[in-house]
């Protein structure tokens, strides 16, 4: 690095202790090298900040754009809406027959558990096993009890996987009219 300045303190007085007599008003007086050493020091401090500033100057002189940059809110389209909506309604006409097949089916299966509940209903209603106590059951009623008791367990089964493919259908009917 350069030294700023090499000023000679000729005709100043010293701050030093050696004696004011060599120094006071003497054009020819030498200074020491311990003042000579303080002095380039000092211009080292002063280099060293100004090319830091430089280089802070730099490195900053871009901060305002890109605050600008980063602050932005755009959002960048990959595809055009035409697009969406064609693969849309593709998507809608893929599923559409699926989903009513699937419903039709259901409400056949509850259509069938209803006759099946009002047949055993009925059933239970006009039996000869409704008024004898369970002491003197034969075992073509018990047999018939147990049926009717697996019928109406498969029933509730039947029940449930309709409610299910119910909501199965209402959920991919959602996500069709949502895309």
């Amino acid at each position: 690095m350069s030294r700023l300045s090499r000023v000679p303190l000729k005709a100043r007085e010293s701050v030093f202790t050696a004696g004011p007599e060599h120094y006071i008003g003497d054009t020819q007086a030498i200074c020491p090298p311990s003042l000579f050493e303080c002095v380039a020091a000092m211009e080292d401090c002063c280099e060293e900040t100004f090319e830091a500033q430089h280089l802070l100057r730099n490195g900053t002189r871009d901060f305002p754009r890109m605050t600008k940059v980063l602050q932005s809110e755009r959002v960048f389209e990959l595809t055009t809406e035409g697009t969406v909506k064609k693969y849309q309604r593709g998507l809608v006409d893929d599923i559409e027959p699926t989903v009513s097949e699937l419903l039709s089916r259901a409400e056949q299966g509850l259509a069938s558990l209803e006759k099946k509940e009002a047949t055993l209903q009925s059933r239970l209603d006009n039996g000869p096993g409704n008024a004898k106590p369970t002491a003197g059951i034969t075992a073509a009623q018990k047999s018939e009890a147990r049926r009717l008791f697996l019928l109406s367990k498969q029933r509730e089964r039947l029940e449930q996987q309709a409610r299910a493919l119910e909501e199965e259908v209402m959920l991919l009917e959602a996500r069709a009219h949502k895309k």
